[in-house]
């Protein structure tokens, strides 16, 4: 017999650790050679590890939302020595098990699935139960850390909570109403939705933050995007209103370029761009991810929403790459028809500005004689007060407005 050791792979430059995301084997699992073991998450992406040799799960590194680093111990796999394994010394003869390091690491959906962790807690501190159990104990009042799980490493299923309520171990009803809800459930914040929740941090305990709402007539752009959609070739995606905001974005920025800018606040160092990457806030299953439309100075209309279509269905499979998903200059939020009236929006550190879109609504608008009825939006937009002041930020989204409100003037060149 021979053991094999993979150590964490090198899965980024720079990349100090990455965080487990899913084991999809357990100790005492066969595994087969080029077989998924785990998927581990870094800042901008998750990869899936596979087994380079077929053999047996004999240890696990650690548990879901661990983080790992880069070369250290990841899965022990025990093997069968003989023709083919040469290269594995037998456990008998070495001091020390042979070391590889997964080479392979593949792209992965970045929505971490429920998965069995290294060592099972005990039940009565941290059941294992589906989400699914979880609901369904819920709604009926049981507290699983008092049944019994009969499945894999002692795993609560339905059917398990179904026989504790027939046995009679559930809380008894209040007169007259439903049965009382005493339960309660410890998610720990792994993957995606921990990276978000770091983002957040860094950014609001950073970046003093200025917002400014406007709203803007949108009635002649939903005109003018309606003729566009109805005459769009095949090959075209349909026009929203972002790939229009994108290109007012430009022409705002070229006017003021101190907006399109990035601030590392360790080295006091202000950096402005000239290319306009713009990131488009999107959710995923798993969380927001921020995929980034690259120099949309030189994109036109049609491309620009081209692109973001592209990149937003790549972020919600999880095949978005690293570069995809980084090196942003300024970013836009948008809830689409949830947008509400207002919003705050987090600026995405190290950025300067994100521009907040909320949702278009008919609302009654005096003309200067009589009410009529416009298509009216707000834009409730951020900025990073250290280095945008109060009048720059108004006077950008007043040009935005301006661009907007009249759509002529963003296909007009100079």
């Amino acid at each position: 017999m021979g053991e094999v050791i993979i150590k964490m792979p090198d899965v980024g430059e720079g990349v100090a650790e990455a965080e487990l995301v899913e084991w999809h084997v357990k100790p005492g699992d066969p595994v087969r050679e080029d077989m998924v073991i785990a998927a581990v998450m870094t800042d901008k992406a998750t990869v899936e590890i596979p087994s380079p040799v077929d053999g047996t799960v004999i240890w696990l590194a650690g548990e879901i939302g661990d983080r790992i680093a880069v070369k250290a111990p990841l899965v022990r796999i025990e093997t069968a020595g003989g023709a083919g394994e040469a290269q594995l010394l037998p456990s008998s003869q070495a001091p020390a098990a042979e070391v590889v390091e997964a080479e392979i690491a593949r792209p992965a959906p970045a929505a971490p699935v429920a998965a069995t962790p290294a060592a099972a807690a005990p039940p009565a501190e941290k059941p294992l139960a589906a989400p699914s159990v979880r609901l369904f104990a819920r709604e009926n009042g049981v507290d699983l850390r008092q049944v019994h799980g009969s499945g894999p490493a002692g795993r609560i299923l339905r059917e398990d909570v179904e026989q504790f309520i027939v046995q009679g171990a559930a809380p008894a009803l209040i007169k007259g109403g439903s049965a009382k809800k005493t339960a309660t459930e410890e998610i720990k914040l792994t993957g995606l939705r921990r990276r978000i929740a770091e983002k957040m941090v860094l950014s609001t305990s950073r970046i003093p933050h200025i917002t400014y709402v406007e709203e803007v007539d949108m009635t002649a752009l939903e005109e003018l995007r309606a003729t566009m959609n109805g005459d769009r070739r095949e090959s075209h995606p349909k026009l929203t209103v972002l790939p229009f905001l994108m290109r007012a974005l430009v022409k705002a920025i070229s006017e003021q370029p101190e907006v399109n800018a990035t601030f590392d606040d360790d080295a006091g160092i202000i950096t402005r761009h000239g290319a306009v990457h713009i990131g488009i806030a999107t959710q995923t299953p798993a969380g927001l991810t921020v995929p980034v439309v690259r120099h949309a100075e030189a994109r036109g209309i049609w491309d620009c929403a081209a692109e973001m279509v592209r990149l937003a269905d790549a972020a919600r499979s999880g095949t978005a790459t690293r570069d995809e998903l980084s090196g942003s200059t300024i970013t836009i939020s948008s809830l689409g028809a949830l947008g509400g009236i207002v919003s705050t929006p987090v600026i995405n550190h190290p950025e300067v500005a994100i521009i907040g879109v909320n949702k278009i609504a008919t609302r009654p608008v005096w003309d200067g004689t009589q009410f009529v009825p416009r298509k009216m939006m707000n834009l409730s937009s951020s900025f990073d007060h250290r280095i945008i002041d109060g009048w720059d930020a108004a006077t950008f989204v007043q040009r935005i407005r301006t661009l907007l409100e009249t759509p002529a003037l963003i296909f007009i060149e100079g």
